[in-house]
């Protein structure tokens, strides 16, 4: 006693003004700052990393939203002369060299920026015969069809051969005549060709022409090769379609296969020419109204859909559809009514489903299909345009006006499919049957139609977090409510590690176990997995029937909290008895195979690497987090709460309910939310453990495709800058938008719940 009270003596007569104490206290005081100012700094760097990852997003995806935009470089007198009328023009990848087909049969290659001539050549020499009919063929082909006054036609290619001499590069000029370079005969005694349309591949060559006699005569050349030579014989086949009325447009597909014509009467007529020598009129339908004139009539790229241009400015998009009897019919699929005049030229994009319409006062429009919408309007002139052509990159056109001029303009349209409709609403593809949700980036073919929804994404990264918190909330909340508050310290210690310890592993072999051994698993053992998940349940509630019927001497040999180890051998004695009988149940119930049953029996298709597997997998990945942050959170619910509770006659479990559990509840709700974001931005197992496909439907045994998971597969085939490209970062971009959104509202939430329960 005497020491304690000397103790208390000599702490009251401490000098705290003594250097020593002073140099702790300044110690001290610098330590205080330092460690704020470090804090500070490291949240304000969270922040800043945070802002600066939304910048680059934001810096990748804007130029998509980037307006088009239309320069007139220069205008220039027509090349070669304005003696003829003008029938076509082009331009070459490189938009160097334009070339200008006449009515006398000149064709003009001339330097598109000013227009001077670089190499002409007649094509119909000495032939006394005009030109009385034109058709643009490919234009990725460069191909043209000419049709002579004399009942002839002659078929053309531009062809482009680029050299580097003294390390620039040189474009040289010149024509191909796939058939030959003198004219063919194609209409008996020599009765003029009116209109005329044509195609040419490797292998055929396809021609159609409208007579002065009303006859459209279809004139088909096959090149075959010898078995034994090289020799090639053309097989000539010919057929006439008799027509009823006045034909003002005539046009070809690309594959030779389908031949369209609009009367005067604003009708289109539909043949399906596969067999060149008995065409088949698939269907006659009315393209516009009354009174209105079909003035222009073209192809879209890809050959598939065809745009229709009339009299009132209106241009519409048509595409065979198939019925429910597996035949093709004609359907109006989109229209684009910005100009109010008439549609006097179209010219579609080489490689994309855009084009751009001239028409009767002077306006150009620039137009995409798929995303619907019109990139650009401009007037250019007071006067009617008559031609127009684009280059294969699309960022060039040539322009002639009724003035006699021609102009050339530079094109910025880097972006032009994409649109609030194709990236989130219901598109009308083409060689579809109806409107969709589709995510398909790429082909084989330069003839294909991208399609960027991104809603089947998001419904798939949502569908995942969904089936994987409803499989890890239940397990990870009761169990962390368990290990907190029942389970007695000794057994705590070593379960809360051991859980924790799970959440370093690696989430790539989880979805390589969940994609190789666990997918094949469940297929083959499907009886068992359902019947294990409702035998556990009422084999726990059993066993602990029979634990509380035990005579208390026997129930007090095992210390409190240590009642969960008991459940061990149940849960695997469950587990056993369940797979075990998998197979005969499934002989007996399902005929021995049960995703079978599923599909045939219900309607439900199957897919062995589906939404189940995805979702216990990812339930397994975020079972760590939200147990870990749960348990902290009841395991920190004051003493005396619980005591207090307790001592006025609540049991455990009401204690638990109505105290415990609303007191933890802001660090439970931020465990969910936590592991929330955790499953939206799972990548790894969505890609491993499901099939990857970009599908709507809730189907818990169906795959989907996650945007993590997407990004994850295309950004490495992904041309840079691309709008491909640039669309995968928009999809980060909502991945970080809405990990913000939900983060911020559970903040929200967490607080008020703070507020709510901190009387408690």
């Amino acid at each position: 006693m005497a020491d304690i009270q000397t103790h208390a003596a000599d702490s009251l007569s401490a000098d705290f003004s003594s250097p020593a104490a002073a140099r702790h206290r300044r110690l001290r005081g610098l330590k205080d700052l330092a460690t704020r100012y470090l804090m500070a700094f490291g949240g304000i760097s969270v922040i800043v990393a945070i802002l600066l990852i939304a910048l680059y997003l934001l810096y990748v995806v804007l130029p998509m939203f980037k307006p088009a935009d239309m320069e007139m470089v220069s205008e220039y007198a027509l090349p070669g002369g304005a003696g003829a009328e003008t029938i076509h023009y082009a331009l070459e990848e490189q938009r160097e060299i334009g070339l200008r087909i006449s009515q006398d049969g000149r064709a003009v290659f001339f330097k598109a920026g000013d227009g001077r001539p670089v190499y002409e050549e007649w094509l119909l020499k000495d032939r006394p015969a005009q030109i009385s009919a034109y058709g643009m063929g490919d234009a990725a082909q460069y191909t043209f069809t000419l049709g002579l006054s004399d009942g002839a036609m002659l078929m053309a290619q531009a062809r482009y051969e680029v050299s580097y001499p003294n390390d620039e590069r040189l474009i040289s000029p010149s024509i191909r005549f796939p058939l030959g370079p003198d004219p063919i005969p194609l209409a008996e005694n020599g009765r003029p060709i009116r209109l005329i349309a044509g195609q040419s591949d490797d292998e055929q060559s396809t021609v159609a022409a409208l007579t002065e006699d009303q006859q459209i005569v279809l004139t088909n050349f096959y090149r075959q090769e010898s078995l034994f030579s090289e020799e090639v014989e053309i097989i000539r086949t010919e057929s006439t379609i008799a027509v009823d009325a006045e034909i003002r447009q005539l046009i070809l597909d690309v594959e030779q296969r389908e031949l369209y014509f609009a009367d005067a009467a604003g009708q289109i007529h539909y043949y399906d020419i596969s067999d060149k020598a008995a065409p088949r009129l698939v269907q006659r339908v009315r393209a516009v109204p009354e009174g209105v004139e079909i003035s222009s009539l073209a192809f879209l790229s890809g050959g598939i859909s065809i745009l229709v241009g009339d009299s009132r400015g209106q241009i519409a998009q048509w595409f065979p559809v198939r019925d429910a009897d597996n035949r093709y019919t004609l359907e109006k699929i989109r229209f684009f009514d910005a100009q109010d005049a008439a549609i006097t030229a179209l010219a579609p994009e080489y490689f994309r489903k855009g084009f751009l319409a001239a028409d009767a006062k002077g306006h150009i429009g620039l137009y995409h299909t798929t995303a619907q919408r019109t990139v650009k309007l401009a007037q250019i002139t007071n006067d009617a345009l008559r031609h127009i052509a684009v280059s294969p990159r699309a960022n060039a056109a040539l322009i002639e006006a009724a003035s006699g001029r021609l102009q050339y303009w530079h094109i910025d349209n880097e972006h032009p499919e994409v649109s609030w409709q194709s990236l989130w609403g219901k598109v009308w593809y083409e060689s579809r049957d109806r409107p969709e949700y589709i995510w398909q980036s790429s082909s084989a073919s330069s003839d294909f139609e991208p399609k960027f929804s991104l809603t089947p994404l998001a419904f798939g990264t949502f569908k995942a977090a969904f089936y994987a918190m409803l499989f890890a909330i239940p397990m990870a909340i009761l169990g962390a409510m368990y290990t907190a508050y029942f389970m007695s310290a000794q057994m705590r210690n070593m379960v809360k590690p051991t859980i924790e310890i799970m959440e370093a592993l690696p989430t790539v072999i989880l979805g390589f176990l969940a994609g190789l051994w666990f997918a094949p698993f469940v297929e083959n053992n499907m009886p068992g997995l359902f019947l294990f998940v409702f035998l556990l349940p009422v084999a726990i509630l059993l066993a602990a029937w029979c634990w509380k019927m035990l005579p208390v001497s026997i129930r007090h040999k095992v210390p409190d909290g240590w009642e969960a180890a008991l459940l061990l051998p149940v849960v695997i004695v469950s587990c056993a008895f369940s797979f075990s009988i998998s197979q005969p149940l499934e002989i007996w119930l399902f005929a021995g195979n049960m995703p079978l049953w599923i599909s045939n029996e219900m309607g439900i298709s199957y897919d062995q690497r589906n939404s189940l597997v995805v979702g216990i997998a990812m339930g397994f990945a975020v079972i760590p987090t939200i147990f870990s942050i749960s348990e902290d959170a009841v395991y920190g619910v004051p003493r005396h709460l619980t005591m207090g509770s307790l001592a006025l006659g609540a049991t455990p479990w009401q204690t638990m309910i109505r105290v415990v559990l609303l007191t933890a509840s802001p660090g439970i709700f931020s465990a969910i939310m936590i592991g929330l974001g955790r499953a939206v931005g799972e990548t790894m197992i969505v890609v491993m453990a499901t099939g990857n496909t970009a599908i709507m439907d809730m189907n818990i045994f169906e795959g989907f495709r996650a945007l993590s998971a997407n990004i994850a597969v295309e950004m490495p085939e992904s041309e840079v800058d691309s709008t491909h490209y640039r669309i995968l970062f928009l999809a980060g971009l909502v991945l970080f938008v809405v990990t913000f959104f939900f983060n911020t509202i559970a903040e929200v939430i967490r607080q008020r719940l703070r507020v709510k329960y901190s009387s408690l």
